[in-house]
């Protein structure tokens, strides 16, 4: 992989307004609005929400990087790679880096904000919980973006990925309190990588509906091995074409 390449595209990415907009303002201020509305003080409950901001900025970042492999798909940029030193493994491998450093303001913002004007107080394993562990756990996401990035086109990218981000938000459990779903809706949510990267935050500042934390991520490297595959697949079938 190459470091020159990697530094250009997280450069390119982080100078795209909607980018700054929608996946580090946008959790920041819903964590703001959140708290104001329905903490009352609860400290447990601004924790909480700190998490689940936290998580859906990591979350909505890391799809990010999905748009540009649509756009250089179309252009044929992938099978220009054969002739050049960037191999195809070292080009997947740059754009799932790149969705996990876009990743990194929201779990480093939201969580200070929840620190310094909130009043959170956590020992030093739950504030790595919070933030290097909601980090680590948003891999399956960029992956996801990778996959919705060689399936897609251009024009397409931006309904699918907004459909994909609402959805995994709110049957995840980072919109709408698990406890108050129904049955049925729990059972969808605890298929989805979004309710087990909450899981990996939850667990930090609240032991009320949380999971064990090797449980959460057993389940979340799961997925990226299957999401792994189905991205290399589809690379490998979409270099092939002439």
């Amino acid at each position: 992989m190459s470091f020159t390449y990697l530094i250009l595209e997280v450069r390119r990415a982080m100078r795209n307004g909607r980018f700054l907009v929608f996946s580090i303002a946008f959790p920041v201020l819903l964590f703001l609005l959140y708290v104001g509305i329905f903490a009352d003080g609860d400290k447990a409950v601004v924790g909480i929400l700190m998490v689940n901001m936290t998580a859906f900025g990591a979350l909505s970042a890391s799809l990010f990087a999905g748009g540009r492999v649509a756009l250089e798909r179309q252009l044929g940029w992938q099978r220009q790679l054969r002739l050049t030193p960037l191999s195809g493994s070292g080009y997947l491998a740059a754009k799932g880096i790149t969705g996990m450093m876009l990743a990194i303001p929201a779990v480093v913002l939201v969580p200070l904000i929840g620190a310094v004007a909130e009043g959170v107080s956590l020992d030093a394993a739950g504030w790595l919980r919070v933030t290097v562990g909601i980090w680590l756990a948003v891999i399956p996401f960029a992956l996801i973006g990778l996959f919705v990035g060689q399936i897609g086109t251009p024009e397409s990218m931006q309904p699918i990925m907004s459909i994909t981000m609402m959805a995994m938000s709110l049957l995840g459990g980072i919109f709408i309190p698990i406890d108050t779903m129904p049955g049925w809706l729990t059972t969808i949510s605890h298929l989805l990588p979004s309710y087990w990267l909450g899981q990996v935050g939850r667990g930090a500042v609240t032991s009320s509906l949380s999971v064990d934390l090797g449980q959460a991520v057993l389940v979340l490297a799961g997925w990226t091995l299957v999401l792994g595959f189905a991205v290399i697949r589809r690379y490998r079938r979409d270099s092939a074409r002439v």
